[in-house]
């Protein structure tokens, strides 16, 4: 039996009836959804009731399901529910990648995003999605005592909130699946060698050379990394970063710093992609609720 919160506040499209099915089914890194399959029961009873509103947009069947999902997130309606089979994926809609709404048993997804890189300040191309995920047990009981009694308005943009979530000893995953057919392992290790290093310089100054060396000489040359590939940096209990690549470990380091840094890039100050960073406060700050 998995306990899921629900419902997930994420980023919501802007467009909201009238929009293509194929646009809701795919919901992206800065508009998507968590959409719940609790029983072929209820799924029959959501079916039914598009059918009804189909026909007549004002009926009060679809305003109060559009009330109820797109409500502001300053008073989010936090619930909880248990489901025997999971839940659907979370589908990022530009790439198309799929994010398991859990991974394993414990760990459950709060934002998906994407990564973009400048191409001679020409051309962005899309690098990898990513969706980072945290065990919900681990955010209640580290971070509830201080933050529980504060709304979700108060905890988004929170400094502290969010270096703590950074801080603390949660075990996270950040899961990275490559779009761009042309990356090499190669170009992945100098990436992290520019944006990891100047994080452990940020939080750490400049005496982190060996560290950062660990960490990026796990990404050998002797691996590849075709369109599809998935990258999991995980932060398991006691700060040890382990890296695996399509489900194969290949290194890990026991260093608060180095997983601070790591979270970092998609968490921190200034991520890759801000949408998917608040979709994480707000999640997360759905677990500390007292």
């Amino acid at each position: 039996m998995v306990s899921l919160r629900f419902p997930f506040l994420f980023s919501q499209p802007t467009s909201l009836p009238g929009t293509p099915q194929n646009h809701h089914r795919n919901t992206s890194s800065r508009h998507f959804s968590a959409t719940l399959a609790a029983a072929t029961g209820v799924g029959a009873a959501a079916a039914a009731g598009v059918a009804v509103v189909s026909q007549n947009p004002n009926h009060p069947f679809l305003q109060n399901a559009v009330n109820f999902l797109f409500r502001d997130h300053s008073s989010p309606p936090w619930g909880s529910l248990s489901l025997a089979d999971g839940s659907a994926p979370v589908v990022e809609s530009k790439t198309g990648v799929s994010f398991p709404s859990v991974l394993g048993n414990s760990l459950e997804l709060l934002g998906i995003g994407l990564r973009k890189k400048s191409i001679l300040g020409l051309k962005n191309i899309d690098v990898y999605a990513f969706g980072v995920y945290a065990n919900g047990d681990d955010l209640k009981t580290l971070l509830s005592e201080k933050y529980g009694n504060l709304s979700a308005t108060e905890l988004k943009d929170n400094k502290d909130f969010n270096n703590d979530l950074m801080e603390a000893d949660i075990c996270m995953t950040v899961r990275l699946q490559i779009v761009y057919s042309k990356l090499s392992i190669r170009s992945v290790r100098s990436a992290f060698e520019e944006s990891v290093g100047s994080r452990l310089q940020k939080f750490g100054g400049s005496d982190n050379k060996e560290l950062l060396q660990r960490f990026t000489s796990q990404f050998k040359d002797e691996y590849k990394i075709p369109r599809g590939s998935v990258i999991d940096l995980i932060r398991e209990r006691g700060h040890i970063l382990k890296t695996t690549i399509d489900g194969k470990e290949v290194g890990s380091i026991q260093s608060k710093l180095l997983c601070r840094s790591i979270l970092d890039l998609y968490i921190g100050e200034d991520p890759f992609d801000r949408r998917a960073k608040e979709d994480v406060e707000v999640n997360a700050a759905s677990f500390v609720q007292k």
